[in-house]
Parts: structure tokens; C-alpha cells; sequence
């Protein structure tokens, strides 16, 4: 029979998708500075923040889509059926991204255009160019941004949800045997480092590149189902637990060099642009690197950051709302700073800090205290968080 956890709120994830939020936070105000496009550049920029960019796309996104496996774990557990489950995800998920795609989003695909000088004109005169074409990424022609640029996360969340709500019913239900086998099975030494990579392995095998490659966040789309799968695995296991957290130091070190590898592939005078063979040895160590890395980070979160506090509970119910807000004030504060004859650290510094002010006293003055926002941001109300607290 299957070690099911107690059924309680674990301050380890609480913890960790906090953790996360701010170390995306920190990768979004680096973007400036990037070799690689984004919407908004400074004039100067540098390969030691592309290897740092790259090396968290690795694992960042990733990491986002195991916790919310978790949560979906917990969210089944309370056995409230599939209108409940569809309703509230609509609240949390689909609701703010159809709120950003008419606002915040629209402001990030102006500021894009300015700054790629695309476009001139003042924000009102914008809007009516909007709505010509879909916007799918940076360069791209079209400019409505319907997956809510940086909330696309939410809305592939929301869809893999609905996607996968009856499996995921089922394991809880009648399943629990097949995902305790599972658990035991990979909580053997070693045997998680091999196959938690090799379902993506057998994705990159079987399924067409031009799919594959549709993606955002360093991954593809498709690679998420996984990472979001095994986040409900591992958490319905103890004994998988217990193996993550015995064996993190171990993680760690194989994080180190798999990243070391993976790194000198890409960045060095061999990379997955090359053979077809050189594409997939660099999938293998980037995959097991990306793995490594969220065992690490999952394995010593289980081991220190199991306790509460008066801020994680305020945290904690931020984290949606601080999401949503961080980026378009990124980058509203960025296209000023970088115009500025000051050296680019301090411009980092300034546009980091700057940033998470305004992104706070946003949250904290406007969407915390209105019922409206509350709601508009994919928050509980304040009538409802109060009546779920008694």
C-alpha cells in the first residue's frame, strides 16, 4: 500500500515557490544585459550573464511546473470533484491571464516595440496596433499577446490541469498502488538520476522537433507535462522524499558537473547546433543536469526550510500576485535606467531594486486591499481567506 503524506500545508513548498518567484525575479531584471534578445536591451551586453540566463532556464521553469504537481496532489486529495477542481483554476489561473493579455501585456509588447523601434507613439496611440496580429515571442510580427506574455506559464498550467485531471483523479482514487511502485521504484540508490530524465529523453526520441521546439521558459512545452507529473509522483511518496533528501549532497555534486558539461557544450566550440548526435549528447547532460539540480534544491528544502513563519504565510499568498506584476514593471523600469550614462552594474542594481519596491507597494496598497484586484490577480477574496482561516 502507498505511504500517502498527511494531508497538511507543507511550508517546505510554501517556502520553495517563494524562493522561486524571486530567483525568476532576479533572471528577468538580468535579461537586459543577455546576448540574447528579450523585449527590452541594454546597448552593452555580456556572455557571463548568458551562461547564468542559461544555466537557470534549466531548471527554473521546471522547477515552477513540479511544484504545482504538488499542489495539484494536495488540491485532489481533498476530494471536492471536477467542477470544484475546473472552477478553481479558472479563478487562479485563466482569470488573470485574460486580465493581462487586455492590460500589463499590451504594455510590455509597447515598450518592446519602442525599444526595438518598431513603433513610436505614445501608449493610447499603441493600442489600436494591438490587436494586429498574434504576438509569439520576441521578433515576432504580430503584437497581440494572447498567452499573457510571462503568464503563459498560468495558462499551460491551466491547460495541462484540465488536460490531466482525471489521471491525475484516478492515481488518487484507484491508482495508488502504481504510484507507490513508482515511488519505491526511483527511491532506490541512484535510480532517480536515471529515470526522472528518461521519460523527456524518450520525448526528444520519438516526437518531432518542429513540436518539440514550440516552447518558452528554455523548454519546450511538451517537456512540462513531465515535470509536472512527477512533482504529483514524488510528492504522493515518502520514501521518494526521504531518498531526495537523504541523497541532496549528491545531488548537488552531480548538478555541478553535469552543469559544467552541459555549459562547455553550449558555450564552448562543441553545441547542440551541430550533429544530430551532438544535439542529443547535449540533451542528455542538459535533461540530467536540469533533474540533479531540482533534487538538489527540493532535497534541501525538505531538510531546512520544513518550518512556518508570520512572513511565509504573507509570502506565500503574494507569490501569484508578485508574478504576475514583477515583469511589466521590469520592464518599464529598465527602459529608463539602461538609457542612463551610469556603469551597467549599477544600472542592474538600480533597476533590481527599484523594481521590487514598486512591484511590493503595488501589491501591497492596490491588489492586496481590493476585493476587485483580489479576484483580477487569481487571489482568494478577503471575505473567503477569512472564512477558510476559522
Amino acid at each position: 500500500m502507498m505511504n500517502i503524506q498527511p494531508l497538511q500545508r507543507r511550508s517546505d513548498l510554501d517556502w520553495l515557490r517563494v524562493l522561486a518567484v524571486l530567483t525568476i525575479f532576479i533572471f528577468h531584471t538580468t535579461r537586459f544585459f543577455s546576448l540574447g534578445d528579450w523585449h527590452v536591451k541594454n546597448p552593452d551586453t555580456y556572455l557571463s550573464v548568458e551562461i547564468w540566463a542559461f544555466f537557470i532556464t534549466r531548471w527554473a521553469m521546471p522547477l515552477f511546473f513540479l511544484l504545482s504537481g504538488a499542489s495539484l496532489f494536495y488540491t485532489l486529495e481533498k476530494r471536492r470533484g471536477a467542477f470544484s477542481f475546473i472552477k478553481d483554476k479558472t479563478l487562479r489561473l485563466f482569470v488573470p491571464v485574460v486580465v493581462a493579455v487586455f492590460s500589463h501585456s499590451l504594455l510590455q509588447v509597447y515598450l518592446e516595440r519602442l525599444s526595438h523601434h518598431q513603433f513610436s507613439g505614445s501608449l493610447i496611440e499603441f493600442v489600436p496596433h494591438y490587436f494586429h496580429g498574434l504576438y509569439l515571442g520576441v521578433g515576432s510580427t504580430g503584437n497581440f499577446a494572447f498567452h499573457g506574455m510571462h503568464l503563459w506559464y498560468l495558462l499551460i498550467l491551466f491547460i495541462y490541469g484540465l488536460m490531466l485531471y482525471s489521471l491525475f483523479d484516478w492515481f488518487i482514487s484507484r491508482g495508488k498502488n502504481i504510484l507507490g511502485i513508482s515511488g519505491r521504484l526511483m527511491a532506490k540508490p541512484g535510480l532517480m538520476y536515471i529515470l526522472l530524465p528518461l521519460p523527456l529523453l524518450l520525448m526528444k526520441i520519438t516526437i518531432s522537433e518542429a513540436v518539440l521546439s514550440v516552447g518558452n521558459g528554455g523548454w519546450g512545452f511538451l517537456y512540462y507535462i513531465w515535470f509536472l507529473m512527477a512533482g504529483f509522483m514524488i510528492i504522493s511518496s515518502k520514501p521518494l522524499q526521504e531518498a531526495i533528501q537523504r541523497q541532496r549532497r549528491l545531488s548537488l555534486l552531480l548538478g555541478i558537473i553535469f552543469s559544467a558539461i552541459f555549459l562547455i557544450l553550449k558555450f564552448g566550440s562543441v553545441n547542440e547546433s551541430g550533429l544530430p548526435a551532438q544535439k542529443l549528447i547535449f540533451f542528455v547532460f542538459s535533461s540530467i543536469s536540469a533533474w540533479t539540480w531540482i533534487l538538489t534544491i527540493t532535497g534541501f528544502g525538505m531538510r531546512h526550510l520544513d518550518f512556518n513563519h508570520p512572513f511565509l504565510k504573507y509570502a506565500n499568498e503574494a507569490v501569484i500576485a508578485f508574478y504576475i506584476l514583477h515583469q511589466p514593471v521590469i520592464l518599464c523600469v529598465g527602459y529608463y535606467v539602461i538609457q542612463w550614462p551610469v556603469p551597467d552594474a549599477v544600472k542592474w542594481i538600480m533597476i533590481s531594486f527599484t523594481s521590487f519596491a514598486v512591484t511590493m507597494v503595488l501589491y501591497e496598497y492596490l491588489v492586496r486591499r481590493f476585493d476587485i484586484l483580489r479576484f483580477l490577480f487569481g487571489m482568494k477574496l478577503k471575505s473567503t481567506r477569512i472564512s477558510d482561516n476559522k
